[in-house]
């Protein structure tokens, strides 16, 4: 089953008998709040969550920008929003597409096994014609308790280690990963033998992802081909964009590992290499 649903999709299953249970998780890197723009027009339905405070843990020593939440505090936070073991969960951002990802990626981590995000998020949603409401819905509690590692997760180590003896993929933009700038972290370049793979290409004009097989030969290019393929890992700036392209790699029917420090935490530790330029180092 793909985890992705396309806006008529959903329309669909938000009118049957078992409607989904709605995640709204809009942010953007350095931008406002979401839940003002949740307050000021969402998808009927569905529960505002916030990425920094839900779907993170507080930022500190060694963990990075957006290090993983406590898992009893992720679960109680996705009771509140009604999140259900039993049924689908879908998630949505304001259509990058990134905090829906990190949303679906926790999520499946932690076991949930029918989590969908909406291909194109909120533009493509009112651009089918989907009615916006500012009614928060009263929503019952849910059940869904975490069990973490239904995904492969990576530290720092085995990131360095996973970039020699397979494909370890920088989901950040080109310019970063060369070290040409840097506007968040301490220094610009790349974990050594990280190949650049800007999560930006995952996507066409519309914001929609790439079908599967333009993901699956656009990976083959970067390295993850043949049978079996290697073992593949992402990282990013703090683990949200990265979750993007592990999502891109599910729909091209690659497993991968996710790096959630990312950078963000390589970066921050003197002790760690850094290589710069175009080539993977």
């Amino acid at each position: 089953m793909t985890p992705l649903i396309t806006a008529v999709e959903l329309m669909n299953a938000a009118a049957g008998e078992r409607p989904p249970t709605l995640l709204d998780v809009r942010w953007q890197l350095g931008g406002p709040p979401g839940r003002p723009a949740y307050e000021a027009g969402h998808v009927p339905g569905a529960v505002y969550v916030d990425l920094d405070t839900e779907l993170a843990g507080p930022a500190g020593e060694g963990g990075g920008r957006h290090p993983l939440p406590d898992p009893g505090e992720f679960g109680a936070a996705m009771r509140r929003a009604g999140v259900r073991r039993d049924r689908t969960v879908v998630v949505y951002d304001g259509g990058q597409g990134w905090a829906a990802a990190r949303a679906w990626w926790l999520l499946r981590w932690a076991g949930h096994g029918d989590v969908r995000v909406l291909d194109g998020g909120l533009a493509e949603w009112t651009a089918r014609g989907g009615a916006l409401t500012t009614e928060v819905p009263a929503v019952a509690e849910g059940d869904f308790t975490p069990e973490p590692g239904a995904l492969p997760l990576l530290d720092a180590d085995g990131a360095a280690a996973l970039a020699r003896r397979g494909l370890l993929l920088d989901a950040r933009a080109g310019e970063r990963y060369r070290g040409e700038v840097e506007p968040i972290d301490r220094v610009g370049g790349h974990i050594p033998g990280a190949v650049s793979a800007p999560t930006t290409e995952n996507v066409g004009e519309d914001g929609r992802f790439r079908p599967a097989k333009e993901l699956a030969a656009r990976f083959a290019e970067l390295g993850a081909a043949g049978e079996p393929g290697p073992e593949v890992g992402v990282y990013c700036g703090s683990g949200v964009s990265g979750a993007h392209e592990v999502l891109a790699l599910t729909v091209a029917g690659t497993p991968a590992a996710l790096y959630v420090g990312s950078w963000s935490e390589w970066s921050a530790d003197t002790s760690r290499p850094v290589a710069t330029g175009a080539l993977p180092g």
